[in-house]
């Protein structure tokens, strides 16, 4: 697999790959082998926010802080890393266990954007800042000019994408509790996908508090 061999040109210490692309399933079919990439991800994905945050930072000087955190949550939601890990082909790399290669684990997105996130995590701790930054600016911030060119997605809409790409069915938004005198409102909203309540949040109008419950479903479930 000529992109897995480049995966592994980029690390010194072959085992670190190799821990970035171990799910806790395979763990659990072999145990006191070695631990999942779970960890990695946790530092991954502080990693990985830093450097874009960064490169926005600098590259958008003109930009307010609720233009660049749109941005960069549209550059590094589950779909769009999932979207790198495919193009990388990591799927095909992943141990997994037998139950969760035949439930389609290897295309699942959620769980090849952790292991981007894992993979970048394994970077740092090899070889540092740089050598992660270098990863992120070559497979995430060069899709940082597409992205600009259209509209910049709500959380409700990439909660839609993630939702379709997982393939289940469409979030639904409940009123949990309205409080406060009619002209100082606040509206507790839940979403529901597939009868779960994945997350909720508050507003000041609905619409204002369903965003706020996509963004946690999104933060709870990528």
């Amino acid at each position: 697999m000529k992109n897995h061999d480049n995966l592994e040109k980029m690390f010194k210490n072959k085992n670190l790959l190799e821990l970035a692309l171990t799910h806790r399933s395979w763990v659990n079919e072999n145990k006191g082998t070695r631990e999942s990439n779970e960890r990695l991800e946790f530092l991954g994905d502080a990693i990985l926010e830093f450097v874009v945050s960064k490169e926005l930072f600098k590259n958008y000087p003109d930009q307010e802080e609720g233009y660049l955190t749109a941005l960069r949550a549209n550059i590094v939601n589950t779909v769009s890393l999932a979207n790198i890990a495919k193009k990388l082909e990591v799927g095909a790399s992943l141990y997994l266990s037998k139950g969760e290669e035949e439930g389609g684990g290897r295309l699942n997105t959620s769980l090849l954007a952790n292991t981007v996130e894992a993979i970048i995590g394994a970077l740092f701790l090899d070889q540092g800042i740089i050598h992660a930054s270098r990863f992120i600016k070559q497979n995430i911030l060069s899709e940082v000019p597409n992205i600009v060119k259209q509209p910049l997605k709500d959380a409700k809409s990439r909660l839609q994408e993630l939702v379709q790409a997982m393939g289940l069915s469409t979030p639904k938004y409940e009123v949990v509790e309205e409080s406060g005198p009619d002209h100082a409102k606040l509206f507790r909203i839940s979403v529901v996908v597939d009868g779960k309540r994945w997350g909720e949040g508050t507003g000041k109008n609905k619409s204002e508090g369903a965003q706020e419950a996509a963004k946690k479903a999104i933060e709870n479930y990528s």
